[in-house]
């Protein structure tokens, strides 16, 4: 694995660090008036979830690790357990349904979704950015409501509560925004 420089370290880098694989949450250089140059990182474990602050010296060296990213589709949930099937070879990988957290409810039977893995070790998911839901209920529109820049909540088929704009009712599909858990367009 190649080895990198305190101050080459950046958001999204994956680091083999004090026994474990981090993923790089923050970076932020800094430039004191006495004493040398250091980052300031958040990590996060990719394996149980814990955070960790570290400063690294920009002449510290540490393993930046390369991923492999496979798609993968989607096929069931058993006892907590997301199961993915490799459209190629039709492996199937078992992965704790943790692993999305609040984004859980927008994975859909069939949708492709991306696995990273560490050797033979499937370490997390990204599923799509955007996904396509129906409303399953929400207030009807008040009349002059549209004026201003507003929104009313809504529940969707998958049980999470958005806001909406006033104007898409019920029973209509939308376009979600999974990382950011909000409206983003009509169908």
């Amino acid at each position: 694995m190649p080895k990198i420089n305190g101050n080459e370290i950046r958001p999204g880098a994956i680091l083999d660090h004090d026994g474990g694989l981090w993923a790089a949450v923050k970076v932020n250089h800094v430039k004191p008036g006495k004493g040398g140059a250091f980052a300031q990182v958040e990590l996060k474990n990719l394996r149980d979830g814990r955070k960790l602050n570290e400063r690294f010296r920009s002449e510290d060296k540490v393993e930046e690790v390369r991923l492999d990213l496979k798609e993968q589709q989607f096929l069931y949930e058993t006892d907590g357990r997301l199961v993915f099937m490799d459209s190629e070879t039709f492996e199937q990988t078992e992965l704790d349904a943790d692993l999305l957290g609040d984004r859980r409810p927008f994975l859909q039977d069939g949708m492709t979704a991306t696995i990273q893995y560490f050797g033979d070790e499937p370490l997390s998911v990204q599923i799509p950015q955007k996904v396509k839901c129906r409303v399953a209920e929400t207030e009807p529109v008040m009349k002059g409501q549209t004026a201003a820049n507003s929104f009313k909540p809504a529940i969707l088929d998958n049980g999470v509560r958005i806001m909406i704009p006033p104007f898409v009712g019920p029973d209509e599909e939308i376009i979600v925004h999974t990382e950011l858990m909000e409206y983003s367009e009509r169908a």
